[in-house]
């Protein structure tokens, strides 16, 4: 089992938008087949760090589908095992970011 704790996006030095923790639940396919199950265990506007099932391999080309915002290209930039992160082609509109951030804190709240 995932588990997040809810801390407020903070700004980093080094990152281009905020980040934050979440435990969400997404979709990893590559051409729109092949969907695997995994985490979203944080999350800004430009991208994402995922727990997954199976190992991707840096530099390959995902379709991560999130829960609100739907399938959105992605690039793996570092991958470790079962972790790694990727960065969006385009980013994700500040609103969805928002929503996602939301539905993460209303899913703990209740």
């Amino acid at each position: 089992m995932f588990a997040a704790e809810f801390e407020p996006a903070e700004p980093n030095g080094r990152r281009r938008s905020p980040r934050a923790p979440v435990s969400l639940d997404a979709k990893i396919g590559r051409g729109g087949l092949d969907r695997a199950l995994c985490k979203v265990v944080d999350i800004s506007r430009h991208g994402a760090r995922l727990q997954t099932y199976s190992g991707l391999r840096s530099g390959s080309m995902i379709w991560l589908t999130l829960p609100v915002v739907g399938p959105v290209a992605a690039n793996v930039v570092w991958a470790d095992d079962f972790v790694c992160g990727c960065q969006f082609q385009d980013p994700i509109a500040e609103d969805q970011f928002n929503a996602l951030v939301e539905m993460d804190q209303n899913r703990n709240a209740a």
